[in-house]
C-alpha cells in the first residue's frame, strides 16, 4: 500500500521546468500590469472625460467646444496658457483665472503687483498678472487677468470668468458648450 502512493506522486521531471514557471510569474504579472493600467486610464476619463477638445463648428459656423461633467459634476479639461498643457476646471464664480504658484513658475507666468483678496477661504495674498494666451479645445483668448495664488492646492487652473466672459455658455444636462460670440 505505501508504494502505490508513492507512485501516485509527481515526479521531478513532471513538474513544469524552471523557465516554465518564470513565464508563468512573466504572464500573471504582465496581465495584471495591462489590467492596472487599463482600470487607471478608466479613471483618468471619468476625472476628466474632456481629454481631447477639439474645436468644431455650430450650425452657423461659429467655433464652439462641448465638455462632459466629470464623475463629480465639474468640467474639468486639458487645456494650453502660453502654449504650455495644464488642466482647467471651469468656475464661473471665480472673477480671474487662478492658478497655483507652482504652476505659474513651471509656465514662466511673471509676477505682477502683490494684493490681498478675498476668497471662500477668507483673505489672501495674491499676485496679479496678465496671461498673453489661453486655449481650451481651439478656444483662444489673448491678454486673460490672472491672479496667482501661493496656497493653492493641486496642479488644476481655475478657469474663471476673466476668459469665460468672452464666450457664450450653454450648459444642458450633462454638457457645457462654450461658442465663440455672434
Amino acid at each position: 500500500m505505501f508504494t502505490v502512493m508513492n507512485r501516485d506522486l509527481p515526479r521531478t521531471d513532471d513538474l513544469p521546468s524552471r523557465l516554465g514557471r518564470i513565464m508563468l510569474f512573466a504572464a500573471w504579472v504582465v496581465g495584471l500590469a495591462i489590467l492596472a493600467l487599463f482600470f487607471q486610464r478608466l479613471l483618468n476619463d471619468q476625472e476628466n472625460p474632456n481629454r481631447d477638445l477639439q474645436v468644431a463648428p455650430d450650425a452657423q459656423g461659429r467655433p464652439q467646444v462641448i465638455l462632459q461633467r466629470n464623475r463629480s459634476g465639474h468640467y474639468v479639461a486639458n487645456g494650453r496658457i502660453n502654449g504650455e498643457p495644464v488642466v482647467f476646471l471651469l468656475d464661473t464664480g471665480a472673477t480671474d483665472v487662478a492658478l497655483p504658484l507652482r504652476v505659474a513658475r513651471r509656465l514662466g507666468v511673471p509676477l505682477g503687483a502683490a494684493r490681498m483678496a478675498k476668497t471662500a477661504n477668507g483673505n489672501i495674498r495674491i499676485w496679479s498678472t496678465r496671461l498673453g494666451s489661453v486655449d481650451l479645445g481651439g478656444l483662444t483668448a489673448r491678454r486673460v487677468q490672472a491672479s496667482v495664488l501661493p496656497n493653492m492646492p493641486g496642479e488644476e487652473v481655475l478657469l474663471g470668468m476673466s476668459y469665460l466672459k468672452r464666450f457664450e455658455l450653454i450648459q444642458r444636462g450633462k454638457t457645457l458648450t462654450l461658442r465663440a460670440p455672434k
